[in-house]
Formats: structure tokens, sequence, C-alpha cells
């Protein structure tokens, strides 16, 4: 029997970047978890498109925004972060086992809203007369996401937390851009994205919250260890500190970014 942690490894496997957000959508949220199952991964993880091609995130060099390959290209660099967040999504579904049945079905969720992100992203770079691959990305987030393969605490207290996280501190500022821009229609994308990922945050903080509780383990003590553990990059602002809160981040954790 199918079930949805055996799901998930389909689209995490797809190699052409529609086809993954298509797959992802249709996955059956009714589906048996299986949560006890012990999946034998892939050879690939995850599927990756021939293009475009990943390099080092400081190479990657923004264009005026006065000119329709700049808006595109800003938008690509926005549609690459969803692609890779379906990516995440789906991992955390299949990787680690054992956990309550809604923690499944809260990431398949949250990839099936990557999913709807990525394609609105996609349809609207078409409309500008580009392709997803047309440009250059990078591979920070997914390398964060090997690194932290073997510890389900260190990946959702890492990636949904801190990493996705900045992308709820950030698009208040590509959408003023891009709006600057004359491109209303990305910033009406931007405005459902933002929205979403909130709850996509939320998600992570109230199950990074019931690890370390299963754990014995403080929470806010426990994140700034992991952090440095895993060498992430400092978080520099600015921050969006009404939609972290309403992420559910705690004021301690607020302040400590200040």
């Amino acid at each position: 029997m199918t079930t949805l942690r055996i799901a998930a490894l389909g689209p995490l496997c797809e190699t052409d970047a529609v086809r993954k957000a298509e797959i992802t959508l249709a996955v059956n949220l009714s589906l048996p978890v299986g949560r006890n199952d012990v999946l034998t991964p892939p050879a690939l993880i995850p599927g990756r498109p021939l293009k475009p091609e990943l390099i080092a995130h400081n190479l990657i060099k923004p264009k005026p925004l006065s000119s329709v390959e700049g808006r595109a290209l800003l938008v690509h660099s926005v549609a690459h972060i969803e692609l890779n967040a379906i990516d995440l999504a789906l991992d955390v579904v299949w990787r680690f086992p054992g956990l309550p049945d809604s923690f499944y079905t809260d990431w398949m969720h949250i990839a099936q809203e990557e999913a709807k992100h990525f394609m609105l992203l996609h349809e609207h770079l078409r409309s500008l007369g580009y392709n997803y691959g047309d440009f250059a990305a990078h591979n920070a987030l997914w390398e964060m996401a090997e690194r932290t393969q073997h510890d389900v605490l260190a990946r959702i207290g890492i990636v949904p937390r801190t990493m996705e996280a900045r992308g709820l501190d950030a698009s208040p500022g590509v959408k003023n851009k891009l709006i600057g821009a004359g491109d209303h229609k990305a910033g009406q994308i931007l405005d459902i994205i933002l929205e979403e990922e909130i709850g996509h945050v939320a998600a992570g903080n109230r199950w990074y919250r019931y690890l370390c509780q299963e754990r014995g383990l403080e929470p806010v003590s426990t994140y700034a260890r992991l952090i440095d553990q895993y060498d992430v990059p400092k978080l520099r602002p600015p921050f969006n500190m009404a939609a972290r809160r309403l992420a559910g981040f705690a004021e301690e954790e607020l302040d400590a970014l200040l």
C-alpha cells in the first residue's frame, strides 16, 4: 500500500521542476502516513533539472530592475527558493520516521503550498519571456538540508525557523523593489507567499518545541547550540518582527535578534 511518506519520494526525485510541483500538488493527504516504515533512500535526492546552473550565492549578481531581464532574474531567484522549499518539505516527510501522523500531514501540506508558489512564479516568469532555469542559482538551502539529515531536531530548528524565516524578513523589500519597477503582479504573488510562509514557519516553531519537549531540552538555549554546531550564518537586519510574531517566535527569541 502506498503511504504518504512513500508518496513524498516521487516528487522529491522528479528532475523536471514543473512536473515536481504538479506531482506534489497531486499527492492525496488522506493516505495512511506509514510513520514507522523504514524507507530506503533513492540514489539521487533531490531530483534536479539540468538547468539552472548552481553556483556560489555570492557569484549571483543582480541586474537593474528597470529592465525586464532584471525583474525576471529577481523573480527567478524567488522561484528557485520555492522549488527548494518543495524538496525540503518532502524530504522531512520521508526521512524521519516515528513522529505523530500530524507531523507528516503538516509538512506535506506545506510542500503543496510551496508547489503552488513555484507555479505562480513560474507562470509569471513565462509572462516576462523567461523560464525557470534561464538564470544561475545557488544551493545554500539544500546544503543545510544535507548537513541536518541525521537529526530531525536540527533540521526543523535550522531550516524553517532560520533559513525560511529569513524569507519573512526579505519579502517586503523584494516586493517593494518589484512594485517600484512596475511589476505589480509579482507584488501580488509575494503577498500570497508571505501569508502562507508565516504558516510554514509557525509549523516549524510548533514542531521544534514539540521535539525539544520530547528530548527534555530548553528551546532557546538548544537553538543557540544548534546555530553554533551547524555554523549557521548570523542573521542580519532588517527583521520582519510582525511576521515573526505571527509565526510564533517568542519575544525572548526576537529580542536576541537585536
